[in-house]
């Protein structure tokens, strides 16, 4: 598992403060040169301050852009920048509690814009960030202030938003459509029948909220990204809901159908959800049957390959962050594992899925 988090020493009395790793010559006072190396500690300057850290090779932070926290003598790896997978957490509050969230909301929040932007403008050339929570749109202002403010110096970046899409308004049209070609707005639908769709995000009236607000991103050409966590719960409905998609949403770019994640509130309802699409696809193939025939597109996401029949593992993204990522023993053998999304790490043999075998 790679690690996000680095320990580090600096001058505690310095207020938090983000700066990135300089490949070679500086180009910016926020690059931080390599000033020292020994016993597994890395010496590095940049025009603010020196710091170190501790158990990491300087090729494995080459580039990185770091958020420094000298009170907890922290380094946050914010951006990798080797990896696709850089995501900023914009706050764990949300106003849903679905039943297989990775991330279980808390009722606190901490103001990160500030760093958020500065680390954006250190990006590699071209970078998609994902934004994600809790749920961003609660501290929509702010967010739509930030990506304004990244944008305006950044014109190569992008952002992959991660939202429950219940905060939408109309008023939110201009902007929509004035970033729509570098936003990819990613919005769960669970279920076409509204009450299968509020249980399993814990929240009356969310499908209401939800469907109108759909509608609205269509309105302003916003590229959308359908996002359903198959579950014990939806499974068998797969189909009606792709029927949904393709009369009501016909504009979203892609639905990624996901397997569920064993963490946060999925690991606590593990059991009564987890559904094991190793040993029944019919559903899954139903729908994305219906969604090719309809010319709609299709993405099958947190899949292992030898979980899917050989006629829909083309639809298989190597989808789970790279830091969370890792293979089974049983894997080593396997000929398509260079291609294969894995296995989150926290990821139980003994109540996953049943049919797992090398290809």
């Amino acid at each position: 598992m790679i690690q996000l988090r680095l320990k580090s020493e600096c001058d505690r009395n310095l207020a938090p403060f983000v700066t990135r790793i300089a490949e070679g010559e500086p180009k910016c006072e926020e690059d931080a040169t390599l000033t020292s190396s020994e016993a597994g500690v890395l010496g590095y300057r940049n025009s603010l301050t020196r710091f170190r850290l501790r158990d990491v090779a300087p090729a494995e932070i080459a580039g990185d852009v770091l958020l420094i926290d000298p009170r907890r003598q922290i380094a946050h790896r914010l951006i990798r920048a080797t990896s696709p997978h850089n995501t900023f957490l914009v706050t764990e509050r949300c106003d849903q509690l679905c039943l297989m969230c990775s991330q279980p909301p808390k009722p606190q929040h901490q103001d990160m814009f500030a760093h958020f932007l500065a680390a954006a403008r250190l990006a590699p050339p071209g970078a998609q960030i994902g934004l994600s929570g809790g749920e961003p749109l609660l501290h929509k202002d702010a967010l739509f202030a930030f990506i304004d403010a990244v944008f305006a110096t950044r014109d190569d970046l992008s952002f992959h938003i991660l939202t429950n899409g219940q905060h939408f308004e109309r008023d939110d049209l201009a902007w929509l459509r004035k970033h729509r070609t570098r936003l990819l707005w990613g919005v769960p639908i669970y279920s076409d029948d509204p009450a299968t769709h509020d249980e399993i995000v814990g929240k009356s009236g969310a499908f209401a909220q939800l469907a109108p607000n759909l509608a609205l991103l269509g309105l302003a050409g916003a590229a959308l990204e359908l996002r359903t966590v198959v579950l014990a719960q939806n499974a068998l409905y797969l189909p009606r809901l792709a029927d949904f998609i393709t009369r009501h949403l016909p504009f979203a770019a892609t639905w990624a159908i996901m397997q569920m994640e064993r963490i946060g509130y999925g690991r606590m309802n593990w059991t009564r959800c987890f559904f094991d699409s190793s040993i029944d696809f019919a559903s899954l193939g139903a729908a994305i049957d219906l969604m090719r025939a309809r010319r709609q597109g299709v993405t099958l996401y947190n899949f292992p390959l030898c979980t899917v029949p050989p006629a829909y593992r083309d639809l298989a993204a190597r989808s789970i962050s790279d830091w969370k990522q890792k293979y089974l023993p049983a894997c080593r053998a396997c000929s398509l594992r260079a291609s294969c999304a894995g296995f989150f790490e926290w990821y139980r043999e003994e109540d996953g899925f049943m049919e797992i075998r090398p290809q």
